[in-house]
């Protein structure tokens, strides 16, 4: 499973929709031969479609409604004489993503409707119009011969925004350029865009990575640098396929230490500063991270110096190379125990 970087990926769109409106009832009479005086026989209109959203593992992207602003359901048909009953309307369904929020815009503002978070899910988010009543409803003893019937009622309308945020049980994370998408490539069968200059990653990726057997889904999110929180290089949309990732990798780059001018001390505090500022509990997550690159090293020793700064951090730390594949099983059998870890603490609440 692969989501490639490309402008086919959309992880936010704006949509119209509109349910169907009812049917009317209508106004009509017995006129059988034998029947002189026959009665009220105006049937009810069918109720109007309703607007349904339904989550599909099979959709990796919003590209879709993007492209497709305006959804429409049908409206129901008008009553028939013999007190038939109008045929109601279709419903419009739309087919999102997993993992995709729904928000109505109220005054501009959105407000949450949905969160489809599983393969089938789904909400109904406009309902579609009553039908109306038709004049065989309105007969009674004092009012034999009705000459009315009522309208169908409007279907509800509203205007909805979407925004998708990834499900991966392990999110990626650090500054450009730092090796993620290298990484990503490495542990699984994704073929993210890989470069030697900083942003080359646009948009988030998504692998799956296996040891023994053993699945987990892994996140490949763009560079993060200083002021990401704040949207600062597209941070805060990025930061948001963070949100339901279980564990991190932060990922340092080890080609640092061939540059006295970066402090990699500094850069990690200022990824896990920009992480607490989006959701403070980011800050919670459970995280390992990886000094990446070592390949580049003939001289170690600056590693070994970091790797036990960060320990007396508490921090969980590993080392080795996407681009060799040194330590990589290392890294994939750490990914799998703090998920199965996070797995185990769900379960216990």
């Amino acid at each position: 499973m692969a989501m490639t970087q490309s402008d086919q990926f959309v992880d936010e769109a704006t949509v119209s929709v509109s349910a169907g409106d009812g049917g009317g009832g209508i106004v009509s009479f017995r006129r059988e031969k034998f029947a002189p005086r026959g009665g009220p026989n105006g049937g009810d209109g069918g109720k109007g479609g309703d607007v349904v959203f339904v989550a599909d593992r099979n959709l990796a992207t919003l590209r879709d409604q993007k492209y497709q602003r305006d959804v429409r359901a049908k409206s129901g048909a008008p009553g028939g004489g013999n007190n038939r009953t109008g045929h109601g309307g279709a419903d419009a369904v739309v087919r999102v993503p997993v993992g995709t929020v729904l928000y109505e815009l109220v005054g501009g503002e959105p407000v949450e409707l949905a969160d489809l978070t599983a393969d089938k899910e789904q909400v109904v988010v406009a309902r579609g119009g009553q039908g109306g009543q038709g004049n065989a409803r309105f007969a009674t003893a004092t009012r034999q011969a009705p000459d009315f019937a009522t309208q169908g009622k409007p279907g509800e309308r509203l205007k909805i925004r979407l925004s998708l945020k990834l499900l991966a049980d392990v999110g990626l994370v650090g500054l450009p350029n730092a090796g993620k998408s290298t990484l990503l490539r490495r542990i699984s069968a994704a073929k993210p865009r890989v470069a030697d200059y900083p942003f080359t990653t646009l948009m988030p990726n998504l692998g799956v990575a296996e040891i023994d057997h053993r699945t987990f889904v892994v996140a490949d999110i763009p560079g993060l640098i200083e002021g990401a929180s704040e949207g600062v290089g597209l941070g805060d949309r990025f930061l948001r396929h963070i949100e339901r990732t279980r564990v991190l990798v932060h990922l340092l780059d080890g080609a640092a230490f061939l540059d006295e001018t970066r402090d990699l001390l500094g850069e990690y505090d200022t990824i896990r500063a920009e992480l607490t500022a989006y959701d403070p509990g980011l800050a919670e997550r459970r995280e390992i991270v990886l000094l990446n690159k070592v390949d580049l090293l003939a001289d170690r020793a600056p590693v070994d110096a970091l790797e036990a700064i960060l320990r007396e951090r508490g921090c969980d730390v590993l080392r080795g190379s996407g681009a060799t594949g040194e330590g990589m099983s290392e890294v994939v059998g750490a990914m799998a125990r703090a998920v199965d870890a996070a797995d185990e603490a769900e379960a216990a609440q």
